[in-house]
């Protein structure tokens, strides 16, 4: 495994993004971990966060494209701190852009926020993670409604490697239904793979009782 995907999925146990348990997904399943990027809360962390998309984006995408579109909420500090990784870093500018959950009607008036979306634009879409598809449904008819647009790619920061609405991964459905590229920083076999019995600060964040569960959720959720 790379050196920055074993830093990230450090740097997620840290910022306690990345937690084991009992959750339950926006689409309804119960699971033994969850990614929720919320946890990012200060400007380190979100620069460092940044350059993590920023190195996945590029290894996957290349840098020719023009708009990087994250979905409300989460998706805007991603967008903003990502476009600034791949400034600093790669010295290409890509626009940012968001939506608003409620259309303004006063002063800086519309659904989106940051640069507007232009005829022509290649995009990538920036998520948090992708379970079951739900949010890209919901995504491209923002993005398509602003003009002759091309998406490019979706990146996330875990692949969940698990099936959307049919029997393929989630990021593979969206590959297949919308023609969209996907990318992941790393996958969930990756984090099991670098935490499973290993001491990370002294703890063991993946023991056997949690593994078994994980492999317990993966023989009902997983791609067959």
């Amino acid at each position: 495994m790379q050196q920055y995907k074993q830093e990230f999925i450090e740097f997620m146990i840290d910022c306690e993004v990345l937690k084991f348990g009992d959750f339950v997904t926006k689409s309804g399943r119960k699971t033994p971990f969850f990614v929720n990027t919320g946890f990012y809360r200060t400007g380190t962390q979100l620069r460092k966060l940044g350059e993590y998309y920023a190195k996945a984006i590029e290894k996957k995408f290349g840098l020719d494209f023009d708009v990087l579109f994250g979905p409300a909420y989460k998706g805007i500090p991603l967008t903003v701190a990502t476009t600034m990784a791949i400034s600093e870093f790669y010295g290409k500018d890509i626009r940012y852009c968001s939506n608003r959950k409620e259309i303004k009607d006063h002063g800086d008036k519309g659904i989106l926020l940051g640069s507007p979306i232009q005829n022509e634009d290649k995009i990538v879409i920036i998520e948090d993670v992708t379970t079951a598809g739900t949010s890209i449904a919901e995504t491209l008819p923002i993005i398509r409604a602003f003009g002759d647009v091309l998406p490019v790619g979706l990146v996330v920061s875990v692949d969940r490697m698990e099936r959307g609405r049919g029997e393929k991964s989630a990021l593979a459905e969206i590959q297949e239904t919308y023609g969209l590229m996907t990318t992941a920083i790393v996958t969930m076999e990756e984090v099991v793979e670098h935490l499973y019995n290993k001491p990370y600060k002294g703890k063991i964040i993946i023991d056997d009782t949690l593994k078994a569960a994980i492999d317990a959720y993966y023989k009902q959720y997983g791609v067959k």
